[in-house]
This record gives structure tokens, C-alpha cells and sequence, in this order.
């Protein structure tokens, strides 16, 4: 998650903290200069592109992100400042503290990627992510080799298990349900046994997630998918972890989500020295 744009990302929110940084910063100061720092990392690491750019800009922006996942070990310097001490040091704590967060994020992800780096199995994220902050450590996420879940409630329809008490007929509810979100919607239902899997390919579910399933139970839902609704998606969710996330590689899912990517990622230990 460093390299060269690591080392702009971080002149840019300094030069962009100058004006805000006094020699006597009262309380409320100190808060408006960190919210400042986390909106220009954001806007640096997550630059806005409009789905209609153009090709030369969607390849530097490819070639952007590429720089991120460069790997970096123990002893190396990844980016040189230079500015007045009082700015570098009244920045320091902030910048270092998302660069980390997002390192142990990137680099957790790029673990969890490894293990299923021989499958067709895609690794997901969850929106299980801290307020404010679900942009930056989805991105981060990415950078490691994950790929984003939902962004936000509006990115596909999801029935959790609270949803579908609150559901009498789940058949009529998705018809309903069908006439009011966009065509490329695709509609996930969250189920824990073999029945409620069945129930809910029957109803017209995209995408069934295996909650909190074994591996034998949903090899048992992957082989009737396979011969009856052979169109549907299944996810495997729920306490997975590096330990076990092997042993439903050969469950026949199509995807691997995990929270722990983000929410349990450590940081990596980076520090600013004065030469």
C-alpha cells in the first residue's frame, strides 16, 4: 500500500494543513485539522472517476493503483518531506496513523488473497467498517487483493435473517421487489440451512449467502444449485478466518466474504525520523 504516491498523498495533506496549523491550536482547531488530513488522504487515494472517462484516464488511474500494492519491508523509507517542523510534527500522528491503518488492511487482505490465489473463488469484504472511514478501508481492501462487497444498502438488495422475519411471502415479496429496483440489481438472500436455500432460489434469489454454514452443508446446497438453478451465485459467510478459509475452497461456492479483512487487520508499524 506504498510507493511513490504515498510519498505525494503525504506532501499534499501537509501543504494542505499550512494554513490551518497555529503555534497555540485550541481543542476544536486540532479536530478541524485531522478531519482535513483523512478528507485529502481520501481524495488522494480514492480520486473521483466518472464512468464515462476517458480511456488514457482510465489507465492511469489503473496504473495508479497498481503503484499501491507495491510491498515494502522492515527498514525501508517510503516517502521524504520537507516543510517547517512545526507543520510536520503537528501533522505527523494523523497521517501516520491512517498510512498504518490502511497498510494492515491492504496487507490482511493480501493474505486472505494468497490462500485462494490457485481457485476461481472470489474473496469479498464486508461493509463492516468503521464510520466514516468505509471508502478508505474498502480501498485499502482492494489494494490487497479483495474484492468490495457493497459499498452501500442501494448496491444490491440483501433479505438478512431480521429482514426475512418481518417477510410473509418471500416469492411475492422479491416479484414486488423486482418491479422497483434497477434491471442490473441483483437481489442476495442470507440463508443458514439447506431449506431456507432452497426456498429462497425457488422465490427468484441472484445470490444465496451460506451463513454460517459447514463446508459439507453447502457443498449440499452448491449440488442442488447445481442441477436446479444453476444460474444463482452462493457466498460463503460467517466467522471465516485465515485458519479455516481453506476448507471451503472445494464447497462449490462461487465467493469467500470475510469482515475480519478490515475489522481485524493490525497495523503496520511506520515512523517519521528527522535527519
Amino acid at each position: 500500500f506504498v510507493g511513490r504516491d504515498v510519498e505525494s498523498m503525504i506532501r499534499d495533506l501537509v501543504n494542505n494543513s499550512m494554513n490551518l496549523v497555529r503555534a497555540e491550536m485550541e481543542e476544536a482547531a486540532r479536530d478541524k485539522i485531522e478531519e482535513s488530513i483523512i478528507e485529502e488522504i481520501t481524495k488522494k487515494l480514492i480520486p473521483p472517476l466518472p464512468k464515462n472517462a476517458p480511456e488514457q484516464k482510465q489507465i492511469e488511474y489503473q496504473r495508479t493503483f497498481e503503484k499501491m500494492k507495491q510491498k515494502v519491508k522492515n527498514g525501508d523509507i517510503i516517502a521524504q518531506l520537507e516543510g517547517k517542523a512545526s507543520i510536520l510534527l503537528s501533522s505527523e500522528r494523523t497521517f501516520l496513523n491512517i498510512l498504518q491503518h490502511a497498510s494492515g488492511i491492504a496487507t490482511s487482505a493480501c493474505r486472505y488473497s494468497s490462500l485462494l490465489k490457485d481457485s476461481k473463488v472470489v474473496l469479498l469484504d464486508t461493509r463492516k467498517t468503521r464510520p466514516n472511514l468505509r471508502n478508505f478501508e474498502k480501498y485499502a481492501s482492494r489494494v490487497g487483493g479483495a474484492i468490495n462487497h457493497r459499498l452501500g444498502l442501494d448496491d444490491c438488495l440483501m433479505l438478512k435473517d431480521t429482514h426475512l422475519k418481518t417477510i410473509p411471502d418471500l416469492k411475492e415479496f422479491i416479484k414486488k421487489a423486482r418491479k422497483r429496483i434497477s434491471w442490473v440489481t441483483k437481489i442476495e438472500i442470507e440463508c443458514e440451512t439447506f431449506a431456507q436455500s432452497i426456498e429462497a432460489m425457488e422465490a427468484g434469489a441472484d445470490i444465496i449467502m451460506c451463513d454460517n454454514m459447514t463446508p459439507e452443508q453447502i457443498s449440499e446446497v452448491s449440488n442442488y444449485r447445481k442441477t436446479n438453478y444453476p444460474h444463482v451465485l452462493l457466498e460463503a459467510s460467517g466467522n471465516i478466518t485465515e485458519k479455516n478459509i481453506k476448507d471451503y475452497l472445494n464447497s462449490g461456492v462461487d465467493a469467500i466474504s470475510s469482515g475480519s479483512i478490515i475489522h481485524q487487520a493490525t497495523w503496520l508499524d511506520f515512523s517519521m525520523k528527522f535527519d
